[in-house]
Formats: structure tokens, C-alpha cells, sequence
């Protein structure tokens, strides 16, 4: 008789999808002149049309709409010709009018995909792009935000975000893991960020995420319960949110226990998920056709402008970064993650035409400063010319890479060109033979055990005595003609 298995030894896999809320960027609101500018004081950007006035009419903002179908075009949507808008109703202190303008079932954008770059050990069966769908995208309008602050907790609710525009964009459940829907959050937000649509602000509220995650046993085509995490706004949140969850999940179904279908939320200072309130159906919201707003028709001839302006996008530029400059694909997606970084190393190239080294500078000294300071490559204090400049002075052999690394700190820190530090601080790398030799000579007198040892066949001593002719000559020796010269006098007494 076989064995009868028991809740513990079933496996489960995680069923995932991601519901994102991209804030356009429009100077004004969906459906009002008010601006959307972030920061400014609590309801000083509303009109009776965004605080829900009975009486007023809504008109659309025609920038919502290019920029929802350029969006759409980018994630391979089909746009469809004939749209409308609905009422989604439900009650909230910051929903003004009781209900929310969105869309529901003509939505503009569906049946869409984004490919995904997987981390490693996540490889799908096309390697390591996984193309992941997309349902639908559409436009609708975002809510207020209610606010507790002061020292008594006072609570208030601040309008001015409520008629913002948002599009929402709502993937298939083909994720399979945390690390797919990080990777597929972080590819949907380069993106936006690309086409120039949404800033991709999480901290601010401008792209926030809601997935919807469920277990089933490995093996069974149906899903599992799903539950949807409200409203994360940051890519570490993200992740532990969903890792929590399905720990959750996973706990309670080898329990003999059985998953609600509910909206959590979850709190950071504890670093768990919470009950928010149970998960609504569409029936729950009582759709219908908003009757203050016309039906859309969409012209083809519209669509196929909009078209025509779209950027090359990130899979298309990473895949022509690795071929056209002959750079690792790892390097090409670290490069192209942001439209303004690919634009630097390319300015870059252009003056110093050796693409890995460039690579490589920008992967590690460029991006450790730009991180430490929590800032963007449009904050970089050094312009391309002034790196490659520094380069410049490696490969001639002015200064040792060595050396560089501490010229690039201080053109970070000053925002000085590389030449004007090195001739400041007296840091020319010394080349010339007879003042490398005469370092060698004594770095030598001083170590005779060494000396020996490297006689008797350890070899690895080399390294040491280029250590210390680097330490006596305070960095500023050409490292290569020190290894060349080194092995030549050790060499010879080897004999």
C-alpha cells in the first residue's frame, strides 16, 4: 500500500500577479485644470469639479489619453477603437464624490506583454527573458489622502491628489516568485520612466504596487485563494510583503487551515501583512457607464502618431547595447535601466571609445557615489566629458587606476575636471625607469627573507614587493612597469 501523503510533504508554487498604479505626468488633472504638482499644502490645488460638487461636468484631459496609449503600444496592447468610462462606487473620506471615474469593461488597452530580464537561478523556459502578460490598462482617477500627523494625532483628509490621473495596468498571474514580480515591477517602471510618462516616484505615491498572490499544490492547474497586499509603494517593501505573505499562506494551508479571499495591508514596523477588509467583487462596486462623459473613439490615425513617438525602449536598447558595444548582457541591463544612465555611457563612448572599461567605471565608482547619496545620474556632479577625461589619463599613463579612483571621488565631491586635480595635488604616476628602479632597489635591500623565499620557489611574493614599491612611491608608480621590472631583478637572482 502506498504511502498516504500528508499536508506537509505537498509543494507548493506561488501564483502571482501585479496591479500597478502609474500617476501620468500631467501638468493638470484627469478631468480638472487643477495642477498635480506633489508637495504643495493640503487642498490648495482643488475646484469644485475634483472635490465632487454636485453639478459639475468632468472633461477629459486629451494628454491622459496619449499618454495611456503610448503606454499601451509600448507593452504590445491591442488599443482598442471604442472606450468609455465608468463609475466605480464605493466610500472613502478622501473619495469626494462616493465613487471613482475608471474604466471596467472597455478598457483602452488589453492583451498586452512585458518581457522580463529574470534574476539569476529564475530562468524561464525562454533562458533568461520570461514574457509576462498583461490584461488590461486603463485611465481613472486617483483618490484623496487622508493624513495623521502632529503630536495628538490629529487626522485630516488632503484632496489635492484626488483627480489625479492614474493608469492602471493590471499583469496576468504568470509570475512565479518574489524575484519574478520584483524583476517585472522594476522592467514595468524603467518603462514608464522611459516613454516619460510617470516618474516612477514610489516614495511620492507616483507608482504604487498591489499584488495579488495565491498557493496550489505544484502540478494543479487550478488557483489557489488569492489575497491582494494594498497600495506598497517601494521595491523592498514589495518584496517582503510578498515573501511574508506567502509564508503566511503557505503556514496556514499545512495547518489544515483555509486562505480567505481578503485585502491586507502591510506594516512596515512590524513586517507583516493585516487584515484591511474583506476583498470586494466587481458586483460589489456597482459599475456602470459614467453618463457625464462621452464614449471614446479611438481614430487609427491618432494611434499610429503616437506610435511614431515612442523612444527605444529598454529590452530593445539592452539588446543593442550588448551587441553593438560588445558588452556582458549583465552589464548591458545594469546600463540601460534608466534612460538618462544608457545616455551617459553612450556620451561617454563617444569620447573614449572603449565601452567595457566605461562600463566598468560606471558600475562601480559611478553607481556606489550616486547610491550613497540617494541620487539620480541627473544629479551626477561630473559631466561625460570629464570622465572620460579621467580615463583618458589612465590609459595614457599620467596617473595609475589606482590613483584614478581617488581623482574620481574628488570630481564627484568638487565637480573639477580630472587634469586641474592631478596637477593641483602633485599625483603624476611615475614612469620613468631609473626613479622606478631606484624604488625597486630599495624596496628589495629592505626584505632579504622575502628575497629568499621567492628563490625557493615562492613565487607569490611578487605580489608583496609590488605592494610595497606602490606604498614607497605613495601610489604614483606605474604598476606595470614595477611588475616588469621586479620580475626581471628577481628573476635574475633566481639564476
Amino acid at each position: 500500500m502506498p504511502p498516504v501523503e500528508t499536508k506537509q510533504d505537498i509543494q507548493y508554487e506561488a501564483v502571482i500577479g501585479l496591479e500597478v498604479h502609474a500617476q501620468l505626468k500631467t501638468a493638470s488633472k484627469i478631468f480638472c485644470g487643477c495642477s498635480t504638482k506633489f508637495g504643495a499644502a493640503s487642498n490648495s490645488q482643488t475646484c469644485p469639479i475634483c472635490l465632487g460638487m454636485p453639478g459639475v461636468l468632468p472633461v477629459l484631459n486629451r494628454r491622459v489619453l496619449e499618454m495611456a496609449v503610448k503606454t499601451g503600444l509600448a507593452l504590445h496592447c491591442k488599443i482598442s477603437p471604442y472606450s468609455r468610462f465608468a463609475r466605480k462606487n464605493y466610500f472613502y473620506p478622501d473619495l469626494p464624490k462616493g465613487y471613482q471615474i475608471s474604466q471596467y469593461e472597455l478598457p483602452l488597452c488589453e492583451h498586452g506583454y512585458l518581457e522580463v530580464a529574470l534574476p539569476a537561478g529564475q530562468a524561464g523556459e525562454s533562458g533568461r527573458i520570461k514574457r509576462i502578460g498583461i490584461r488590461r490598462a486603463h485611465m481613472e482617477e486617483d483618490a484623496g489622502k487622508n493624513l495623521h500627523e502632529g503630536l495628538e494625532a490629529a487626522s485630516h483628509v488632503d484632496l489635492n491628489r484626488a483627480g489625479v490621473p492614474l493608469l492602471e495596468i493590471v499583469s496576468e498571474p504568470d509570475i512565479r516568485s518574489v524575484d519574478e514580480a520584483v524583476a517585472y515591477l522594476k522592467a514595468l517602471r524603467a518603462v514608464l520612466v522611459y516613454l516619460d510618462v510617470c516618474d516612477g516616484n514610489m516614495e511620492e505615491g507616483s507608482l504604487r504596487c498591489e499584488p495579488n498572490l495565491s498557493l496550489r499544490p505544484v502540478g494543479q492547474k487550478e488557483f489557489g485563494t488569492r489575497v491582494e497586499l494594498k497600495n506598497i509603494n517601494s521595491f523592498r517593501f514589495v518584496q517582503k510583503a510578498m515573501e511574508y505573505e506567502l509564508r503566511r499562506q503557505e503556514k496556514l494551508l499545512r495547518e489544515g487551515g483555509r486562505v480567505v479571499q481578503e485585502t491586507r495591508l502591510w506594516n512596515t514596523e512590524k513586517e507583516i501583512t493585516v487584515v484591511m477588509r474583506g476583498k470586494e467583487e466587481a458586483h460589489d462596486y456597482r459599475y456602470f457607464p459614467e453618463p457625464d462623459l462621452v464614449p471614446l473613439m479611438i481614430p487609427a490615425d491618432l494611434i499610429n502618431e503616437i506610435r511614431k513617438t515612442l523612444p527605444e525602449l529598454p529590452d530593445a536598447k539592452r539588446e543593442r547595447f550588448a551587441r553593438e558595444y560588445g558588452i556582458p548582457v549583465y552589464d548591458a541591463e545594469v546600463l540601460t535601466t534608466s534612460r538618462d544612465l544608457a545616455h551617459y555611457f553612450e556620451a561617454c563612448v563617444a569620447m573614449y571609445p572603449q565601452p567595457k572599461t566605461i562600463s566598468n567605471w560606471i558600475m562601480t565608482e559611478l553607481l556606489r557615489e550616486l547610491n550613497n547619496r540617494g541620487q539620480e545620474i541627473a544629479d551626477c556632479p561630473i559631466p561625460p566629458e570629464r570622465f572620460a577625461g579621467l580615463l583618458k589619463l589612465i590609459e595614457d599613463g599620467t596617473i595609475s587606476g589606482k590613483i584614478a579612483k581617488a581623482v574620481f571621488e574628488e570630481m564627484y565631491r568638487t565637480g573639477r575636471p580630472a587634469g586641474e586635480i592631478v596637477k593641483e595635488k602633485g599625483l603624476v604616476q611615475i614612469s620613468d625607469a631609473g626613479a622606478i628602479e631606484t624604488l625597486v632597489d630599495d624596496v628589495l635591500g629592505a626584505h632579504p627573507n622575502e628575497r629568499e623565499s621567492y628563490r625557493q620557489g615562492k613565487t607569490q611574493l611578487l605580489g608583496f614587493f609590488v605592494g610595497q614599491v606602490m606604498k614607497r612611491s605613495q601610489g604614483k608608480a606605474n604598476p606595470g612597469k614595477v611588475n616588469e621590472l621586479l620580475k626581471k631583478k628577481l628573476g635574475e637572482e633566481k639564476k
